[in-house]
């Protein structure tokens, strides 16, 4: 009877769908992802609570997470989880991050952890948090700094673009 909201993604759906199908899922887990597939459904905070016998603050937490496109977020906050930033997820994101967002169809200038950890979710189905993001670009020797430190004459006074660049390439001409 619930109409269906759709808070979620397909991809977030097929997600968090997938998520229940796996066998040791503790409960609280279990219970977040209920949360925010119920939620997306339709059910009403007050609904979910009764169904699931959880607090109203936890329901709206969950919800809150589904409805700002952050459900996967939700498992990795979970314990002691592995990341599963394979090889074929490094060498994409090193692709990406040499490429522009526009180049993907984005209206944005410049990719951040956030918008790489989504774009890979969807193309390869992997799922990382933008702090891991951030912490693989390191790893790989990459990084986001004002490109004026690099003192390019070409640049348009004012402008503050932020580049990504590779650490072990030298930068500093010598003379």
């Amino acid at each position: 009877m619930g109409k269906h909201h759709q808070i979620l993604t397909p991809f977030h759906r097929k997600y968090l769908e997938g998520q229940l199908q796996k066998q040791n899922l503790y409960e609280q887990l279990y219970q977040r992802i209920k949360i925010m597939l119920l939620a997306d459904e339709g059910k009403t905070q007050s609904e979910i609570c009764r169904l699931l016998g959880c607090s109203t603050s936890t329901a709206g937490r969950w919800i809150l997470f589904a409805k700002a496109q952050m459900a996967h977020q939700c498992i990795e906050m979970s314990a002691g989880r592995p990341k599963k930033a394979t090889d074929e997820y490094k060498q994409r994101l090193q692709e990406l991050v040499q490429s522009t967002p526009a180049e993907h169809g984005y209206g944005f200038r410049r990719w951040t952890a956030d918008w790489l950890s989504k774009h890979l979710a969807e193309e390869l189905g992997i799922v990382v948090g933008d702090r891991h993001i951030s912490r693989l670009l390191k790893e790989l020797g990459l990084s986001t700094f004002p490109q004026e430190k690099l003192k390019t004459p070409n640049l348009e006074k004012g402008g503050s673009k932020i580049i990504i660049r590779n650490l072990e390439i030298e930068s500093e001409p010598e003379f």
